[in-house]
């Protein structure tokens, strides 16, 4: 989820480019901007940006967002990366042939599907969110394959809480709120998203949202044009799965990045994630919600960089 942004979202103009064309990082030697697709082997089309030279580094979004979300970060990133945006079946306005699809193990394969169309291996992959759980889920189905290192943005492993978890979401969300969230979804869908994120642990979301802050109001105009179908059927997926197990398997390099007033999770769960994978380091943004990357852009591009550079 990516609701309270620190400026205006940002028009994604588009250099024209061979829709499905393989991509080896040599394509296009001006670094520009292509926007580019490729056929998952379902049959659906996954709408990918491509820019920069260098190294490759994939960026996944949050649910309910798409490859906008990384807009401010590309000047920092592409003058030493070759950068792979999707938007994640579901996403981006794209439909979809069969809404059940979007799953959080269908877009595992999609990104393997991905890296294995353009031929990448030894990525930086970096997943906020809904982006850090299609990264365990591939994990657990298909390992390491094209990978070299993580970077993992504010999520935890097990969205609902239990009696024998309380790193989830608020710390204090279990079957029942999340069956009230499924309720206010589906009679309606921007409102639902938004009081997730308002009614939360950050107080700063919750009076913008009862104020309807200009920035509130733009984010649900973006999400009433969206097709809520396939973005419920995700977050049935999202909220089913626990990857707790996966941690501990980690064996690649792995950055965490987590806002110290998250919306829906706090500095423990960053301390969980970071002491059961083997090789990560924690960074917690302090003043930052559930999106540091877009509140301290500076700090993350210049940490990511160093962290892509690091022995490892």
């Amino acid at each position: 989820m990516d609701i309270q942004r620190p400026t205006n979202h940002t028009t994604d103009s588009r250099h024209e480019h061979r829709a499905g064309s393989a991509d080896n990082g040599n394509s296009d030697p001006a670094g520009e901007r292509l926007a580019d697709c490729f056929q998952a082997d379902d049959g659906e089309t996954i709408h990918v940006d491509i820019s920069g030279r260098g190294s490759p580094l994939i960026l996944l979004h949050g649910w309910t967002s798409s490859g906008q979300e990384w807009l401010p970060l590309l000047a920092g990133l592409t003058a030493r990366h070759r950068v792979y945006r999707w938007d994640a079946r579901g996403h981006g306005g794209h439909p979809l042939a069969h809404a059940g699809s979007a799953t959080v193990e269908r877009m595992a394969r999609d990104l393997k599907n991905l890296i294995d169309h353009y031929g990448i291996a030894g990525a930086v992959a970096t997943g906020h969110s809904m982006g850090a759980l299609t990264l365990w889920q591939y994990l657990r189905d298909h390992g390491t394959h094209g990978l070299g290192k993580l970077c993992l943005i504010d999520q935890s492993p097990k969205l609902l809480t239990g009696d024998d978890w309380a790193h989830g979401i608020y710390g204090n969300f279990g079957l029942d709120r999340n069956r009230e969230l499924l309720s206010w979804l589906r009679e309606d869908f921007a409102e639902g998203v938004l009081k997730l994120t308002a009614q939360g642990l950050n107080k700063r979301a919750g009076e913008k949202y009862r104020q309807n802050a200009a920035g509130w109001e733009r984010s649900r105009a973006a999400l009433r044009a969206q097709d809520p179908e396939p973005l419920i059927n995700c977050w049935l997926s999202l909220s089913a799965a626990d990857y707790r197990d996966v941690l501990a398997g980690i064996p690649l390099p792995t950055l965490l990045v987590y806002g110290g007033e998250s919306n829906f999770y706090g500095t423990a769960t960053a301390r969980y994630v970071a002491d059961n994978i083997p090789n990560a380091v924690l960074r917690i943004y302090e003043g930052s919600d559930h999106s540091p990357h877009q509140w301290q852009r500076e700090r993350f591009v210049r940490e990511l960089i160093e962290f892509i550079d690091a022995p490892g």
